[in-house]
């Protein structure tokens, strides 16, 4: 399966190494290298992860320390669509029909 990533992926990345560089700049660079990994697991193994109708129809989720990567299943591509922190109300910030928005061409 291809891996795929939306145009979100790199600011929510930039925010999450941002805000862990403030006590820790090391470990802010090799969280942002373990979520990365963390990617190509999703990317070989997509089912295993929980499914959350209460977000979309097709959204699956997986976690990473306190982050939450938000994905789905498009046939052969695995498209990552957001990296946000976990403890958030994540239903209540994604409205099920909306949970992704397409990308610009």
């Amino acid at each position: 399966m291809q891996l795929e990533l939306s145009r979100y992926i790199e600011g929510d990345l930039d925010d999450i190494a941002d805000y862990i560089a403030q006590d820790n700049p090391i470990r802010a660079v090799t969280f942002i290298q373990d979520i990365r990994t963390k990617f190509f697991d999703i990317q070989h193994h997509p089912l295993i992860y929980q499914l959350r109708p209460d977000i979309g129809e097709d959204a699956r989720m997986a976690t990473h320390g306190s982050y939450a990567i938000l994905f789905r299943i498009m046939g052969e591509i695995i498209r990552i669509e957001r990296v946000i922190y976990g403890s958030r109300d994540l239903s209540g910030i994604f409205k099920p029909s909306k949970w992704c928005a397409p990308e610009q061409t």
